[in-house]
Protein backbone atom coordinates (compact mmCIF):
# COMPACT_ATOMS: atom_id res chain seq x y z
CA UNK A 1 0.00 0.00 0.00
CA UNK A 2 1.09 2.95 -0.91
CA UNK A 3 2.11 5.90 2.00
CA UNK A 4 0.22 8.81 2.50
CA UNK A 5 2.98 11.25 2.89
CA UNK A 6 5.60 12.55 -0.04
CA UNK A 7 7.70 14.55 1.39
CA UNK A 8 9.96 16.55 -1.04
CA UNK A 9 12.44 18.11 1.23
CA UNK A 10 13.13 22.20 0.32
CA UNK A 11 15.88 24.26 2.28
CA UNK A 12 15.23 27.74 2.63
CA UNK A 13 18.43 29.43 1.88
CA UNK A 14 19.24 32.97 1.08
CA UNK A 15 18.13 33.97 -2.71
CA UNK A 16 21.52 36.10 -2.87
CA UNK A 17 23.54 32.95 -1.26
CA UNK A 18 21.80 30.66 -3.26
CA UNK A 19 22.37 32.42 -6.63
CA UNK A 20 26.35 33.08 -6.15
CA UNK A 21 26.96 29.65 -4.74
CA UNK A 22 25.31 28.01 -7.99
CA UNK A 23 27.45 30.43 -10.42
CA UNK A 24 30.83 29.90 -7.92
CA UNK A 25 30.50 26.53 -8.69
CA UNK A 26 29.50 26.54 -12.28
CA UNK A 27 32.26 28.65 -12.93
CA UNK A 28 35.07 26.57 -11.06
CA UNK A 29 33.49 23.58 -13.00
CA UNK A 30 34.59 24.88 -16.65
CA UNK A 31 37.91 25.09 -16.94
CA UNK A 32 38.11 27.26 -20.05
CA UNK A 33 36.18 30.27 -18.21
CA UNK A 34 38.70 32.74 -17.96
CA UNK A 35 39.45 34.22 -14.60
CA UNK A 36 38.12 37.36 -12.79
CA UNK A 37 40.77 40.50 -14.00
CA UNK A 38 41.89 41.90 -10.47
CA UNK A 39 41.32 39.49 -8.58
CA UNK A 40 37.95 41.04 -7.63
CA UNK A 41 36.87 40.33 -3.64
CA UNK A 42 33.41 38.08 -4.65
CA UNK A 43 30.48 38.51 -2.44
CA UNK A 44 31.06 35.25 -0.48
CA UNK A 45 34.19 36.15 0.68
CA UNK A 46 32.70 38.91 1.88
CA UNK A 47 30.21 36.90 4.17
CA UNK A 48 30.29 37.35 8.35
CA UNK A 49 30.87 34.15 10.10
CA UNK A 50 28.16 34.22 13.14
CA UNK A 51 28.25 32.99 16.53
CA UNK A 52 27.27 29.72 17.47
CA UNK A 53 23.60 30.21 19.10
CA UNK A 54 23.46 29.11 22.56
CA UNK A 55 21.19 26.04 22.56
CA UNK A 56 20.71 26.00 27.10
CA UNK A 57 22.01 28.08 29.06
CA UNK A 58 25.61 28.34 29.28
CA UNK A 59 25.68 25.24 26.96
CA UNK A 60 26.91 25.44 23.26
CA UNK A 61 27.79 22.89 20.44
CA UNK A 62 30.87 22.94 21.09
CA UNK A 63 30.95 22.35 24.58
CA UNK A 64 28.89 18.94 24.32
CA UNK A 65 30.42 16.05 24.22
CA UNK A 66 29.61 12.00 23.05
CA UNK A 67 30.56 8.88 25.63
CA UNK A 68 33.98 7.79 25.81
CA UNK A 69 35.16 5.42 23.21
CA UNK A 70 36.87 5.34 19.78
CA UNK A 71 34.34 8.39 18.13
CA UNK A 72 34.56 10.53 21.27
CA UNK A 73 37.87 12.41 20.09
CA UNK A 74 36.23 13.18 16.68
CA UNK A 75 34.66 15.88 18.28
CA UNK A 76 37.52 17.76 19.70
CA UNK A 77 36.39 20.40 17.37
CA UNK A 78 32.48 20.55 18.45
CA UNK A 79 29.34 19.63 16.69
CA UNK A 80 28.00 21.85 13.43
CA UNK A 81 24.62 20.89 14.74
CA UNK A 82 22.67 19.08 17.12
CA UNK A 83 19.80 17.44 15.92
CA UNK A 84 19.76 13.53 15.83
CA UNK A 85 23.16 12.90 16.85
CA UNK A 86 24.48 9.43 16.52
CA UNK A 87 28.00 7.80 17.36
CA UNK A 88 29.71 5.09 15.35
CA UNK A 89 32.62 3.25 16.42
CA UNK A 90 34.72 5.34 13.59
CA UNK A 91 32.91 8.60 13.35
CA UNK A 92 30.05 10.89 14.72
CA UNK A 93 26.79 12.14 12.39
CA UNK A 94 23.83 14.01 12.18
CA UNK A 95 20.73 12.40 10.81
CA UNK A 96 18.14 14.27 8.78
CA UNK A 97 14.52 12.22 9.12
CA UNK A 98 13.36 14.07 6.26
CA UNK A 99 15.99 13.84 3.35
CA UNK A 100 17.13 9.92 4.39
CA UNK A 101 20.69 11.21 4.44
CA UNK A 102 22.99 12.54 7.02
CA UNK A 103 23.04 16.27 7.40
CA UNK A 104 26.80 15.82 8.78
CA UNK A 105 29.41 13.12 9.65
CA UNK A 106 32.64 13.67 11.61
CA UNK A 107 35.87 10.98 11.22
CA UNK A 108 39.04 11.43 12.38
CA UNK A 109 41.83 10.52 10.81
CA UNK A 110 45.89 9.38 11.50
CA UNK A 111 47.93 6.97 10.18
CA UNK A 112 46.90 4.05 12.70
CA UNK A 113 43.35 4.15 11.30
CA UNK A 114 44.32 3.85 8.00
CA UNK A 115 46.29 0.91 8.54
CA UNK A 116 44.55 -2.62 9.67
CA UNK A 117 43.45 -5.58 8.33
CA UNK A 118 39.91 -4.87 7.86
CA UNK A 119 38.73 -5.74 4.87
CA UNK A 120 35.63 -4.18 2.83
CA UNK A 121 34.44 -7.60 0.84
CA UNK A 122 33.22 -8.71 4.15
CA UNK A 123 31.00 -5.58 4.28
CA UNK A 124 27.53 -5.27 3.30
CA UNK A 125 25.28 -2.15 3.05
CA UNK A 126 22.73 -2.23 5.18
CA UNK A 127 19.20 -0.37 6.79
CA UNK A 128 19.94 1.89 10.01
CA UNK A 129 17.70 -0.05 12.54
CA UNK A 130 18.34 3.35 14.90
CA UNK A 131 16.09 4.96 12.07
CA UNK A 132 12.33 4.79 12.70
CA UNK A 133 11.13 2.83 9.67
CA UNK A 134 9.19 5.74 7.96
CA UNK A 135 12.14 7.30 7.81
CA UNK A 136 15.38 5.44 6.76
CA UNK A 137 16.58 4.16 3.68
CA UNK A 138 16.78 0.72 1.88
CA UNK A 139 18.65 -0.64 -0.41
CA UNK A 140 15.63 -1.49 -2.54
CA UNK A 141 15.46 2.69 -2.76
CA UNK A 142 19.12 2.71 -4.61
CA UNK A 143 18.54 -0.51 -6.71
CA UNK A 144 18.13 0.43 -10.83
CA UNK A 145 18.39 4.10 -9.46
CA UNK A 146 21.12 4.98 -11.41
CA UNK A 147 23.52 6.35 -8.30
CA UNK A 148 26.09 4.63 -6.35
CA UNK A 149 25.48 4.61 -2.88
CA UNK A 150 27.99 6.84 -2.09
CA UNK A 151 30.06 6.75 1.45
CA UNK A 152 30.70 10.29 3.63
CA UNK A 153 32.57 8.51 6.20
CA UNK A 154 34.64 6.54 3.63
CA UNK A 155 35.13 2.79 4.46
CA UNK A 156 38.65 2.96 3.62
CA UNK A 157 39.56 5.76 6.06
CA UNK A 158 38.67 2.75 9.14
CA UNK A 159 40.89 -0.06 8.41
CA UNK A 160 41.77 -0.43 12.03
CA UNK A 161 38.77 -2.43 13.03
CA UNK A 162 36.64 -4.50 10.89
CA UNK A 163 33.46 -2.96 13.11
CA UNK A 164 34.76 0.61 12.68
CA UNK A 165 34.88 -0.56 8.67
CA UNK A 166 31.05 -2.10 8.67
CA UNK A 167 29.92 0.94 10.60
CA UNK A 168 30.55 3.09 7.42
CA UNK A 169 27.99 1.14 5.29
CA UNK A 170 24.95 2.02 7.33
CA UNK A 171 23.06 3.74 4.58
CA UNK A 172 22.58 6.45 7.35
CA UNK A 173 26.01 6.90 6.02
CA UNK A 174 25.00 7.05 2.80
CA UNK A 175 24.10 9.37 -0.43
CA UNK A 176 22.60 9.17 -3.48
CA UNK A 177 26.01 10.21 -5.83
CA UNK A 178 26.31 10.28 -9.30
CA UNK A 179 28.79 7.61 -10.31
CA UNK A 180 31.41 9.49 -12.48
CA UNK A 181 31.72 11.55 -9.28
CA UNK A 182 31.74 9.08 -6.56
CA UNK A 183 34.46 6.58 -8.37
CA UNK A 184 36.46 9.54 -9.92
CA UNK A 185 36.99 13.31 -8.50
CA UNK A 186 35.18 12.03 -5.14
CA UNK A 187 37.44 9.75 -4.44
CA UNK A 188 40.59 11.16 -5.50
CA UNK A 189 39.20 14.14 -2.35
CA UNK A 190 38.82 10.96 -0.42
CA UNK A 191 42.60 9.69 -0.96
CA UNK A 192 43.71 13.64 -0.54
CA UNK A 193 42.49 13.45 3.34
CA UNK A 194 44.19 10.33 3.97
CA UNK A 195 47.38 11.45 2.03
CA UNK A 196 46.86 14.57 4.67
CA UNK A 197 47.94 12.34 7.96
CA UNK A 198 51.84 12.18 6.87
CA UNK A 199 51.25 16.13 7.25
CA UNK A 200 49.58 16.68 10.01
CA UNK A 201 48.79 15.06 13.72
CA UNK A 202 45.24 14.55 13.01
CA UNK A 203 43.00 15.12 9.75
CA UNK A 204 39.23 15.74 10.68
CA UNK A 205 37.22 15.64 8.31
CA UNK A 206 33.26 16.62 7.89
CA UNK A 207 31.35 14.80 4.76
CA UNK A 208 28.19 16.33 4.06
CA UNK A 209 25.70 16.72 1.06
CA UNK A 210 24.18 20.43 0.28
CA UNK A 211 20.48 21.11 -1.70
CA UNK A 212 21.62 24.60 -3.37
CA UNK A 213 19.31 26.38 -5.71
CA UNK A 214 19.47 27.44 -9.42
CA UNK A 215 18.25 30.19 -11.54
CA UNK A 216 15.58 29.09 -14.30
CA UNK A 217 14.09 30.32 -17.07
CA UNK A 218 11.52 32.71 -15.28
CA UNK A 219 14.53 34.43 -13.76
CA UNK A 220 13.71 33.14 -10.07
CA UNK A 221 15.68 30.47 -7.75
CA UNK A 222 14.48 26.87 -7.39
CA UNK A 223 15.69 23.88 -5.45
CA UNK A 224 14.98 21.00 -6.90
CA UNK A 225 16.42 17.77 -6.61
CA UNK A 226 15.39 14.10 -7.55
CA UNK A 227 14.19 11.37 -4.69
CA UNK A 228 14.70 7.63 -5.07
CA UNK A 229 12.76 4.90 -4.30
CA UNK A 230 9.46 4.21 -2.16
CA UNK A 231 11.27 6.52 1.01
CA UNK A 232 12.10 9.22 -1.27
CA UNK A 233 15.60 9.62 -0.45
CA UNK A 234 17.19 12.77 -1.62
CA UNK A 235 19.50 13.16 -4.10
CA UNK A 236 21.94 15.98 -3.24
CA UNK A 237 22.79 18.98 -5.33
CA UNK A 238 26.25 19.01 -4.33
CA UNK A 239 28.55 17.51 -1.42
CA UNK A 240 30.83 19.52 0.81
CA UNK A 241 33.74 17.92 2.93
CA UNK A 242 35.45 20.66 5.44
CA UNK A 243 38.85 19.15 6.97
CA UNK A 244 40.19 20.26 10.49
CA UNK A 245 44.29 20.28 9.86
CA UNK A 246 46.08 20.30 12.85
CA UNK A 247 49.60 21.22 12.68
CA UNK A 248 52.70 20.29 14.23
CA UNK A 249 54.63 22.36 17.15
CA UNK A 250 51.76 24.43 17.91
CA UNK A 251 51.18 26.20 15.19
CA UNK A 252 47.71 25.71 15.37
CA UNK A 253 44.39 24.20 12.70
CA UNK A 254 44.23 25.13 9.16
CA UNK A 255 41.34 25.16 7.56
CA UNK A 256 40.37 23.32 4.14
CA UNK A 257 36.37 23.30 2.67
CA UNK A 258 35.20 22.19 -0.58
CA UNK A 259 32.72 21.57 -2.55
CA UNK A 260 31.76 19.53 -5.55
CA UNK A 261 28.55 19.83 -8.09
CA UNK A 262 26.54 15.35 -7.72
CA UNK A 263 27.57 15.06 -11.37
CA UNK A 264 30.33 13.81 -13.64
CA UNK A 265 33.03 16.31 -13.26
CA UNK A 266 36.79 16.27 -15.70
CA UNK A 267 39.19 14.80 -13.51
CA UNK A 268 41.60 17.23 -15.18
CA UNK A 269 39.92 19.68 -12.93
CA UNK A 270 42.38 19.99 -10.03
CA UNK A 271 40.53 19.80 -6.64
CA UNK A 272 41.97 23.10 -6.03
CA UNK A 273 39.45 24.68 -7.59
CA UNK A 274 36.57 23.55 -5.55
CA UNK A 275 37.92 25.04 -2.60
CA UNK A 276 35.69 27.81 -1.28
CA UNK A 277 35.18 30.12 1.76
CA UNK A 278 33.98 28.26 5.10
CA UNK A 279 31.27 31.17 5.34
CA UNK A 280 29.92 29.17 1.84
CA UNK A 281 29.15 25.92 3.45
CA UNK A 282 28.18 27.53 7.18
CA UNK A 283 25.73 29.24 5.01
CA UNK A 284 24.30 27.17 2.43
CA UNK A 285 23.79 24.26 5.05
CA UNK A 286 23.17 25.64 8.22
CA UNK A 287 25.98 24.64 9.70
CA UNK A 288 28.73 26.28 11.97
CA UNK A 289 32.42 25.52 12.29
CA UNK A 290 34.61 28.23 13.15
CA UNK A 291 32.87 29.65 16.15
CA UNK A 292 33.33 25.89 17.36
CA UNK A 293 37.26 25.62 16.20
CA UNK A 294 38.48 28.61 17.65
CA UNK A 295 36.60 27.52 21.01
CA UNK A 296 40.02 24.69 20.66
CA UNK A 297 42.93 26.55 19.25
CA UNK A 298 44.36 30.27 19.30
CA UNK A 299 45.56 30.23 15.30
CA UNK A 300 43.03 29.36 12.25
CA UNK A 301 44.01 29.36 8.85
CA UNK A 302 41.88 28.88 5.95
CA UNK A 303 43.19 27.45 2.58
CA UNK A 304 40.54 29.13 -0.20
CA UNK A 305 42.31 30.33 -2.80
CA UNK A 306 42.66 27.80 -5.84
CA UNK A 307 46.39 28.50 -6.06
CA UNK A 308 46.55 27.07 -2.20
CA UNK A 309 47.79 30.52 -0.71
CA UNK A 310 47.07 30.98 2.79
CA UNK A 311 44.80 33.26 3.77
CA UNK A 312 45.93 35.64 6.95
CA UNK A 313 45.75 33.81 10.08
CA UNK A 314 42.27 34.32 12.41
CA UNK A 315 43.71 34.70 15.95
CA UNK A 316 41.28 34.63 19.27
CA UNK A 317 41.46 37.77 20.92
Amino acid sequence: MERWWRTGATWLLGAGLGASVSRLLSARCREEEAERPGGEETLLGRVPVLPVPTILPGVQAADLQVSPGGSGAVMKYGFPSLANIKTRESYVTSYDPRTRTASWVIERLDPASLSGPSNRKYCDFKEDDSVHVFHRATNEDYRGSGFDRGHLAAAANHKWSQKAMQDTFYLSNIAPQNPHLNQKAWNNLEQLCRSLTKRYLNVFVCTGPLYLPRQEADGKLYVRYQVLGRNHVAVPTHFFKVLILEQGGGRGVELRSYVLPNEPIDEKIPLERFLVPIETIERASGLQFVPNIMKRTSSLQAVTATHNALQPAITAG
